[in-house]
């Protein structure tokens, strides 16, 4: 069965860098068998219907500003899957999720800066879906599990987001990591590797400086959504941990 995965994407700059995490991330596809396809959560596509992409080809979002000139250059024309999209659709129908299709979106930066450094050549399918912070922790978990079988046919499902995000407090010149961020990922690492999805559905209240770390929840809910397709297992795996800027997470989970 093919595992699932939350990365953290960082800042929009992540493709440009050259650090262990995106080392990580250039040599991940070389231990992984070939994904039939991607299904991928970005934080950056906010909806309040579940929402999943069906085009044939993608074009490429730059939902941000300022940073250096060769990123708006990069492209990443990954062919869609259609019947995939429709399936998907199925499975959230039979698991009561609402959902619709959309035909016209390209990948946002919290997908095509991930998926460049993993796989490319933009020659895997790719399905994306959009993420709703207005759910609760249960229904985000829930999302991610209507798509497990999904593993079973050699889909890989991926949560692109950050679990420490907070670009108010985010520190340029910083060399070493905030506590409160250190401890509040020291917390959610005990709780994933435990399966602890009681405490995990209330982190708001009960993790260390859950508000400082995660001030708007749309980072946090791709890390609940690719736990939740691993529940026939329950296997949590922390693969990398480092941080940017004093407090910003990069993180990446694997789910079998």
């Amino acid at each position: 069965m093919m595992p699932s995965f939350f990365f953290a994407h960082g800042a929009p700059s992540l493709v440009l860098e050259e650090h262990a995490y995106t080392d990580l991330l250039k040599q991940f596809a070389a231990k992984l068998p070939q994904p039939k396809a991607i299904v991928i959560f970005s934080a950056h596509w906010e909806e309040q219907v579940q929402t999943v992409s069906s085009v044939d080809r993608y074009s490429t979002i730059y939902d941000f500003g300022g940073f250096q000139d060769e990123l708006y250059r990069m492209t990443y024309p990954a062919p869609g899957d259609r019947p995939l999209s429709e399936q998907i659709q199925s499975l959230f129908a039979n698991h009561g999720i609402s959902s619709r299709l959309d035909e016209e979106r390209g990948l946002d930066h919290g997908a095509w800066a991930v998926l460049k450094l993993i796989y490319p050549d933009a020659d895997i399918p790719v399905v994306a879906l959009s993420v709703n912070r207005d759910l609760t922790n249960a229904q985000q978990y829930e999302i991610g599990k209507a798509l497990s079988e999904l593993r079973e046919q050699d889909v890989l499902i991926i949560g692109s987001g950050g679990t420490v995000h907070n670009l108010r407090s985010v520190n340029w010149r910083a060399q070493g990591v905030d506590e409160w961020a250190g401890a509040f990922d020291q917390w959610l690492q005990s709780k994933l590797t435990a399966w602890d999805t009681e405490a995990l559905f209330q982190y708001e209240e009960l993790a260390p400086y859950a508000r400082m770390a995660v001030p708007t929840s749309e980072h946090f809910v791709p890390l609940l959504i690719a736990m939740g397709s691993g529940d026939a297992n329950r296997q949590a795996q922390l693969l990398h941990r480092s941080y940017q800027y004093g407090n910003l997470s990069l993180s990446c989970w694997q789910f079998n």
